[in-house]
């Protein structure tokens, strides 16, 4: 349903926010499961995660797995880490539109010296903390969230220092509302992420996508060119491809090398996300389906 990216400096209240916001959740009429996941999810030192580039980029790649695991229609990710870095965001962005999901990042806006005496009080507690020089070389690559960048927005802002974080904070009512709002043809402000070619999961072997692709696109294409040649040039509406496969409009005549192009270009896009393993029962269809949906895309017929 939605993939929440928690996002802040280093002790700047990440954790009590991800906290608070899934108890507002749990609490909302969203039937959706809540789950955290978070460094500690992994039984990870921070200090040991974050001592080199390695070890940090490992941490990442950890994280990232698990919300590529753990996203779905049904349930409600909140990803509680630094997520400092704008190129990462991207990436999990990328998750939630590949799953066609919502998307938002929850920002914990605090001052970097304010940061640092938040981490020395834990040191006083024994609590978790970063050591010093750790702790300033993440908050010198942090790179602030921008509700601009697509994979910055929406973005709700706290500030734990002025404020405080609860549930009743503005920014988390807001998440929430945003997070678990019914969208109908209507809504105009809540985003569902929607999986281009390059993102959809239909998956075909190494050996037989090529020619399941070729073979589909090509049975498409020739009944695109017989309708025509039947319909001497008027437009066509409602070409049916089969059951189940979506129903291709043609608004304008369209030729065979404009046709041949489109169809190029579809099997470069999808074989750029081509992946091995067993292929789904019915390639051939999902790769009609996917071809049908480009086309009325590309020729503006949807």
């Amino acid at each position: 349903m939605a993939l929440v990216v928690i996002c802040g400096q280093p002790c700047s209240g990440k954790s009590t926010a991800a906290f608070f916001l899934a108890e507002a959740l749990k609490e909302s009429e969203s039937n959706s499961t809540i789950r955290i996941i978070d460094e500690a999810s992994f039984h990870l030192d921070r200090n040991q995660s974050y001592a080199n580039m390695t070890a940090e980029k490992n941490l990442r790649g950890a994280l990232r797995s698990e919300v590529d695991r753990s996203v779905s229609k049904d349930n409600i990710i909140i990803v509680d880490s630094l997520n400092s870095i704008k190129g990462y965001r991207y990436e999990l962005w990328c998750l939630a539109r590949s799953a066609g999901i919502r998307y938002s990042v929850l920002f914990c806006d605090v001052e970097e010296t304010q940061c640092k005496k938040w981490n020395e009080q834990r040191m006083d507690k024994c609590e978790a903390t970063y050591d010093d020089t750790i702790f300033e070389d993440l908050a010198r690559r942090f790179e602030r969230p921008d509700r601009r960048n697509r994979w910055d927005s929406p973005l709700f802002e706290l500030s734990p220092y002025k404020d405080g974080i609860q549930k009743s904070s503005a920014a988390i009512v807001d998440a929430v509302s945003y997070l678990t709002k019914k969208v109908d043809s209507k809504t105009r402000d809540v985003k569902i992420l929607h999986p281009t070619i390059a993102t959809q999961s239909t998956r075909f072997s190494e050996a037989n996508s090529l020619y399941e692709l070729d073979r589909a696109t090509q049975e498409v294409t020739n009944v695109i060119v017989e309708a025509q040649s039947q319909s001497i040039g008027g437009p066509l509406n409602g070409i049916s491809l089969g059951q189940g496969l979506p129903t291709l409009n043609m608004s304008r005549s369209v030729g065979l090398p404009e046709l041949r192009r489109l169809r190029r270009t579809f099997i470069k896009l999808t074989g750029q996300t081509s992946l091995s393993g067993p292929p789904p029962p019915s390639d051939a269809e999902s790769a009609k389906r996917m071809f049908v949906d480009y086309l009325n895309r590309e020729l503006g017929t949807t």
